[in-house]
């Protein structure tokens, strides 16, 4: 994780000058976003479905709603049928 920190100086020194975030802070929260975008598709789905069925949603609802967010994801995948959904999460 350091070279990884390395790497992103000139951000993280972009983000403690335009905010009030200390540099260790504005590094970390830097890496939590780069974490954030490298989510593979597969992973978005499941963690999506676990979210989702934990707020009480079954599973008709949760697979029409992650259909629905995932061309707005940053990097859009190719769209996905219900059942590619759910292959995703059951195998």
């Amino acid at each position: 994780m350091l070279e990884r920190r390395s790497s992103y100086d000139d951000l993280i020194d972009h983000v403690v000058r335009s905010t009030a975030l200390p540099r260790g802070e504005a590094a970390r929260v830097i890496l939590d976003v780069l974490a954030y975008f490298d989510e593979t598709t597969e992973a978005f789905v499941r963690r999506r479905h676990r979210e989702l069925q934990s707020g009480g949603l079954v599973n008709t609802e949760i697979f029409e709603r992650i259909a629905a967010e995932l061309p707005h994801r940053a990097v859009a995948p190719p769209e996905l049928s219900l059942r590619q959904l759910r292959r995703i999460v059951y195998g």
